[in-house]
């Protein structure tokens, strides 16, 4: 599982795209131009947790939790992002929720449990078609490209693992795990061309440029590098899929 970990958190882009490839947003969102207080919390959880910054997560948990986040969604966001910082962070990032959840108890604030996944994970070769089904939604079209070819595993895990029993887990939605994935990349250096696809992903999956933009003013606040890393990432990824604002 390790293996596994390393092989996510260092993937390259999720997807070749064609710059002249059309945005087009789901047809049953329609895109706000402002992140609710919910989900302006997300991205600065996972860009703490993605930086092992505790003090910063536990400040974030905080307010995730005060704007209404349950406590599923907070965990399912820290174990989502295992597959993009690794085992260890995510398993520190979740120690340090239960102790914000017992803290918080405490002081006699009762928050929400949340829901646990209900809708049924298949397996074999079924869970990895609806995998690549999500990989391809997300993604735009089929991922295709010189790494997966060197090492086709890699793209078996995604899409078995990653978009297929984690993004088929019902608990937390697609826009919610696209700012954490965001978040987490955009504190991480070097891998701005995966920070770049989850740009372009959020953006399909029904977040606004405006809504991103306010996503980076909040990284800004505590990360200045993060914020300019995820302002270049969106100004290329509107441009790949030819946005015009």
């Amino acid at each position: 599982m390790l293996a596994l970990a390393l092989g996510l958190a260092f993937t390259p882009a999720h997807a070749q795209q064609n710059a002249s490839e059309a945005y087009a947003m789901p047809q049953h969102q329609t895109a706000s131009q402002t992140l609710s207080a919910r989900q302006q919390a997300i991205p600065l959880i996972a860009a703490s947790m993605a930086t092992s910054d505790m003090p910063g997560l536990n400040a974030a948990l905080n307010r995730g939790l005060d704007a209404d986040l349950t406590i599923s969604e907070a965990k399912e966001i820290l174990v989502q992002l295992y597959a993009y910082v690794g085992f260890p962070r995510s398993l520190n990032a979740l120690g340090e929720l239960m102790s914000v959840v017992e803290e918080r108890r405490q002081r006699g604030v009762q928050d929400a449990p949340g829901r646990e996944p209900t809708q049924p994970i298949a397996v074999g070769d079924e869970l990895r078609a609806v995998g690549a089904a999500n990989q391809t939604t997300i993604s735009g079209g089929p991922v295709a490209g010189p790494v997966f070819g060197f090492a086709p595993v890699i793209n078996e895990y995604l899409q078995s693992h990653l978009f297929g029993a984690i993004f088929e887990r019902d608990n937390l939605d697609w826009q919610s795990r696209e700012l954490a994935t965001v978040g987490a990349l955009a504190a991480t250096p070097g891998v701005e061309a995966q920070l770049r696809s989850h740009m372009a992903a959020s953006l399909r999956v029904g977040l606004s440029p405006a809504q991103l933009r306010q996503l980076i003013e909040g990284l800004e606040e505590s990360d200045a590098a993060a914020a300019e890393r995820a302002r270049t990432a969106l100004t290329q990824a509107l441009d790949m899929l030819n946005i015009r604002e």
